[in-house]
């Protein structure tokens, strides 16, 4: 049980107290951690009509992407379980669900917030669609600031 964990990042308070949980599971199981960034492409898309800004956006994402990600590496490696690393674009809730179905992953671990501001309001959370889309267990994990 639990030998593959999915914990998506995005760099946030609450997204690392998930990777600590989930690294904490995952050394008590000597489970597999998956630190999946996924790049928002429709905040791109939105961004192209501005032409030079586009580019500029993509560079930010990427490298807040790859911040996120190097975080997340470092506290998995420090505790000395086994990770993969992955970044992808896409639209988040749909990436994180098709990931947790195409790597057979037996949990996911995630933040019950993260950095997407008013979207997340109007819309709902990334966190409350896969939630309801995804066929394994999430386990919600709250910032403790």
């Amino acid at each position: 049980m639990y030998d593959s964990i999915l914990v998506p990042t995005d760099g946030s308070d609450a997204s690392n107290a998930a990777v600590e949980h989930a690294v904490d599971i995952a050394r008590v199981r000597d489970s597999t951690v998956h630190l999946l960034h996924v790049v928002d492409v429709g905040t791109e898309m939105s961004a192209a009509a501005s032409g030079q800004v586009a580019q500029q956006l993509s560079d930010t994402l990427e490298q807040q992407a790859d911040d996120a990600l190097d975080e997340a590496v470092s506290r998995t490696a420090d505790a000395g379980v086994d990770y993969e690393r992955v970044l992808l674009e896409g639209n988040p809730d749909s990436a994180i669900v098709d990931y947790a179905e195409e790597n057979a992953v037996d949990l996911v671990v995630m933040g019950a917030t993260g950095r997407s501001g008013l979207a997340e309001k109007l819309l709902g959370s990334t966190t409350d669609r896969v939630m309801r889309s995804i066929e394994v267990p999430v386990m919600l994990v709250r910032s403790e600031n």
